[in-house]
């Protein structure tokens, strides 16, 4: 069964789920989402650092900074929210903390930057337009912070595996997280009505 308070799993991804009901707007988070993580942690490289090692002679410098930080912070909530979903999830997170280490450590900051900019642009310019064109409605990250950086990419990737896959982290948990989200958009649509002239 679920889990109770922050890690409820049932009730964020019914959240979630209730901003991106769109199949287009749900391709567009699928694509542009986790480019996001991977790109922050990018320019994160370049924070400081409390220890550093080399792998693979001098070719991939790890350094433990702010972006390692991150990538445990996310990787240890993955797996609280659900072991099995939340272990690939958090091998995908240090997939994206060594790439982009090692892209880091090739570009340098002067060149770095310009990179994360142009694809931070791109990517959330893509999910705003995947809200207003597709969803016509305005992205979770306006009623929940949390939802947009921390969830998202845990989201969009247990999204993935119950396309893909059929995954369901416990029996009936899609059948439920369902249920809540058609009744979420009720709610949504109901209030959006009452507010019409």
């Amino acid at each position: 069964m679920g889990k109770c308070g922050l890690f409820d799993l049932e009730k964020h991804f019914a959240f979630y789920g209730a901003y991106h009901s769109n199949p287009i707007n749900i391709l567009i988070h699928t694509v542009f989402v986790w480019p996001i993580f991977f790109t922050a942690l990018l320019i994160l490289y370049f924070t400081p650092s409390l220890f550093q090692f080399s792998l693979f002679g001098n070719n991939l410098i790890l350094l433990l900074n702010v972006g390692f930080l991150l990538t445990v912070i996310y990787s240890l909530f993955y797996v609280c929210l659900d072991v099995k979903a939340g272990s690939l999830a958090a091998i995908l997170c240090f997939i994206c903390w060594v790439a982009s280490s090692f892209l880091a450590a090739r570009l340098g900051f002067s060149l770095a930057w310009k990179v994360v900019l142009v694809a931070q642009l791109i990517c959330w310019t893509g999910q705003f337009i995947g809200h207003g064109v597709f969803e016509k409605r305005a992205p979770a990250l306006l009623d929940n912070l949390s939802q947009a950086f921390l969830m998202a990419p845990f989201f969009v990737l247990l999204e993935a595996l119950q396309t893909l896959c059929s995954y369901e982290p416990y029996p009936g948990f899609h059948a439920r997280v369902e249920a809540r989200i058609e009744a979420e958009i009720n709610e949504w649509k109901d209030k959006k009505q009452k507010l019409l002239p």
